[in-house]
């Protein structure tokens, strides 16, 4: 398969759409559901609720700057060189 411009851009746009949804439904839940969040991960996963707020917003961190970094700033390069 031959990869040109077009088929790039069209990538990246579906890749950031597709991460940024994951991201906000992800801060959403965060939001509105916290206790429900909690329950259901320290159910699987026995943890204090102060460890488990400092891992699950260094996820959300690390999400958001590799969804930037890998998704947002190539698509943002195509559609300035295309």
């Amino acid at each position: 398969m031959d990869m040109d411009i077009v088929t790039l851009k069209s990538f990246f746009m579906w890749c950031t759409i597709i991460n940024g949804g994951i991201y906000l439904l992800w801060i959403l839940f965060l939001l509105f559901a916290p206790d429900f969040v909690y329950r259901v991960q320290s159910y699987w996963f026995p943890v204090a609720r102060e460890t488990y707020n400092a891992i699950i917003y260094s996820f959300l961190g690390l999400f958001k700057v590799i969804f930037i970094v890998f998704n947002i700033v190539p698509y943002i390069a195509l559609l300035i060189i295309g």
